[in-house]
């Protein structure tokens, strides 16, 4: 079905003239403003291809939606497999195997979930998957470690004679003394921030963004204290 298909479908579900302005075409984000609410999730999705995850982020429902979603604890946001899928995210030390925590995670899931967890199906292929991730997430790990080792080597030498501060030493101090909760909350806060706004890559937004269920209560004062606060960071 082509665009201009999916746009009269839109249109004659909601009773519109093919005229009407917004335009669901020539200004998809404006007309989802104002009708993201009357349309069912199969004339949402024909949006999907029409604005992308980031300009979505500017229609204030669907950004609830994914506040919500991303408050409701999925697992793809944190845990080992979080930090391999967005390193650039983590500031913790990069001194955490990684590949044995994913290991473990996924031989957790082979042994419980796939498959029911039937020992003569899983057994063999739970420590399989476990080996693969191990070897895959040391060898993240040295590339962050190595990532690490660049960025600190590439920082100017600092001036004695000079009683200026450019930050860096605040900034090492702060690393250095960041607990493994505190780079785990930072983490956290960053992806559902990137998340929010469309700039998390490698993420399904489609299955939150038309999906009423991550519809917020009437009472909206929680999420719009959030954004309010986001943009006050800014």
């Amino acid at each position: 079905m082509s665009d201009s298909t999916n746009i009269k479908v839109v249109l004659s579900y909601l009773g519109l003239p093919d005229n009407y302005n917004p335009s669901p075409a020539t200004s998809p984000v404006s007309f989802l403003t104002k009708h993201l609410q009357h349309l069912p999730q199969n004339h949402l999705s024909l949006f999907s291809t029409l604005v992308t995850p980031r300009q979505r982020s500017e229609i204030p429902a669907i950004r609830n939606r994914r506040l919500r979603y991303a408050e409701s604890q999925p697992p793809e946001f944190s845990g080992s497999h979080a930090k391999a899928a967005w390193p650039t995210l983590w500031q913790g030390k990069f001194t955490v195997d990684l590949g044995k925590e994913t290991a473990k995670e996924e031989q957790e899931w082979a042994d419980k979930d796939f498959l029911d967890g039937k020992a003569k199906q899983v057994g063999k292929f739970g420590a399989l998957l476990g080996g693969y991730e191990e070897e895959r997430g040391a060898e993240l790990a040295r590339e962050l470690r190595r990532q690490q080792r660049e960025w600190e080597e590439s920082l100017p030498e600092e001036d004695e004679d000079s009683d200026e501060e450019d930050g860096t030493e605040e900034l090492e101090t702060e690393h250095s003394e960041m607990t493994a909760a505190e780079a785990d909350a930072v983490f956290a806060r960053r992806v559902k921030e990137k998340f929010i706004y469309g700039l998390l890559p490698s993420v399904d937004y489609d299955k939150v963004d038309w999906d009423e269920k991550w519809e917020p209560p009437l009472n909206r004062d929680d999420e719009e204290r959030w954004f309010d606060e986001e943009e006050e960071s800014y």
